[in-house]
Parts: C-alpha cells; structure tokens; sequence
C-alpha cells in the first residue's frame, strides 16, 4: 500500500485506496493529484516525495470527497505548495462542512463530522487560475460529484477520479454514489470514446483501455434505475424505498451508509422524475414517489 507506480515517462501514481496521481514536470518538481483520506495520508506522500528528492508545487483535487482531499492541509502546510480545484469543489474543500451537510441535508449531527466525511480545511484555488499547472489538461467528468475532473498528463496519462467503479465493487455493493445520475451517464460513454497511454481511476486498476469498465458502469446504473422504478409501483415514500432497496441489494444501514446511499436514491428519483418515469404526490402529508409507464 502507498507504493509509488510509473505510468509514463514523467506519470505516476500511489496506490492506495483513492489512488493518487503524481506528475514530475522537472528532475526535482512535482505535482500531486489528490491527497488521500487524512493526515496519515499526506505523510505518507511526502515520505515519497523526500525519498526521491522531490518539491510539492501543487496538488490538484479531481473533486472534494474527503478521501481525496484529506491531506491537503498536512501537505500545503509542510510545502507551501498551492491547491487547486474545479467550481463548486472548491468551496467544499474550503468550507468541508459542506460535504456531510449536503449530503445530509441539513447541519450533520457528530455521527457525521468526522473525517470520513470532512477533511481539514486549506487554502484552494480555482482550476481557472493564472497559476494553474498549464502541463495537465482538465477533463470535465461530472456525475459522481458537482464539478468532479480529470486530467490528462503531457505523456499521455489520465487520471480519471472516481468515475468508475471497479467490477468487484459494482458487484458488492451496485448502488454506488452518484450526485447526478444523466451527468454521470453521459460522462460514462465519454470516458468509454476516450483514447490515452494509460488510465488511472480512483478506485479501479490502471490499465490501457477503460472501455469495458465504463460499459459495466453504465449497465449497472441501467440496472439500478430500473429496479429503483420497479419498487415504485405501488406507490412508496423515500424512507421506506430506501429500506426495501437496503433489504433487496443486501447492504447493512448505519449513518454513514444512510445518508450515502440515501443522496444517491434521491439523486435516481430525480433522474426518474426528470424523464416522466414516477410522479410525486402529497399524502397524509408524506412524499410518495409513483412509477408510471414510460
């Protein structure tokens, strides 16, 4: 774990369980994409760093998810080095309160403040920035979160984020999280087009061609929004949907997993609403979702 592997000439990345990307633009200067899940995590990548005699000038953060963000403060404050983030991701890493009360829905109670689901703050900039590393080009890939990238690196490297699942977490899991289900799917058959020497997701082996991966991903969303439809038949409030999903697909509820998974239900729910697939109705003052034929 946290074994730094060559990609390319100048590309690397850090295996661990949000790979991190690692790009040496000079003998000595190097930039970082993503940061792990926490401080440990950070000291880990500078162990790296003064191992092979390297200076961190930035970090990238292909979006704001905690696991990708979580050392960024241990890292700016021991190098100095800038960080910079697309949109709206960038407000979550400044203000980290911000990922568990989204997804939350409201101020997250202690069970949900904890580094799972908030990093430590730090000092970010926009991707639009003067200072921006100009070697990487910016791959939108939205879906999975707001304004989530990726990046391609000179020596034909991409560095993919989070999104595509791997085939065993698609199989144990099925419902993973997704902010935007359309955004995601077309960013999936995006993705799917794309040609590169290497790619490297977040949560997925490296490896040349990404093709079948993201038909996989795109067939399992397919599979969830059909069975998400198929509960709404006779009519069921968010609550008890996400129950018979929970019971169905096997999972097992604690906080964590329930305001997870839940965002990601409403996200579908919405996805169906938008295209005509279920109707919302008010009843004895409940929200109830209803398939109708489409």
């Amino acid at each position: 774990m946290y074994e730094l592997c060559q990609v390319g000439a100048n590309s690397y990345y850090i295996d661990c369980p949000a790979k991190m990307g690692l790009y040496r633009f000079s003998d000595t200067e190097v930039y970082l994409i993503d940061s792990g899940n926490d401080k440990e995590a950070g000291k880990k990548v500078k162990k790296i760093l003064d191992a092979n005699g390297w200076t961190l000038r930035a970090i990238v953060n292909t979006h704001s998810n905690a696991d990708h963000t979580g050392g960024n403060r241990y890292l700016q404050q021991q190098t100095g080095c800038a960080v910079y983030a697309a949109g709206i991701e960038a407000a979550f890493i400044a203000d980290p309160i911000l990922e568990p009360a989204f997804l939350y829905g409201g101020y997250p109670c202690a069970d949900l403040r904890h580094k799972f689901l908030m990093a430590q703050s730090c000092d970010v900039r926009p991707v639009t920035d003067p200072g921006f590393p100009g070697e990487l080009e910016v791959i939108p890939l939205p879906g999975h979160f707001f304004h989530q990238i990726g990046l391609r690196t000179p020596d034909d490297v991409v560095y993919l984020a989070d999104c595509l699942c791997s085939e065993e977490t698609l199989a144990k899991y099925q419902l993973t999280f997704l902010y935007d289900i359309a955004r995601q799917i077309e960013t999936l058959e995006k993705v799917g087009k794309l040609e590169a020497r290497c790619f490297v997701p977040a949560h997925a082996p490296a490896g040349p061609s990404v093709r079948e991966l993201a038909e996989l991903n795109r067939r399992k969303i397919g599979e969830m929004i059909e069975l998400i439809h198929s509960l709404c038949w006779g009519g069921e409030t968010f609550e008890e949907l996400l129950r018979l999903l929970f019971t169905q697909l096997g999972l097992r509820m604690n906080f964590e997993q329930y305001v997870l998974v839940g965002s990601t239900v409403r996200s579908y729910l919405s996805y169906l609403r938008d295209t005509g697939r279920i109707e919302p109705s008010f009843q004895d003052n409940r929200l109830v979702w209803q398939a109708v034929e489409g």
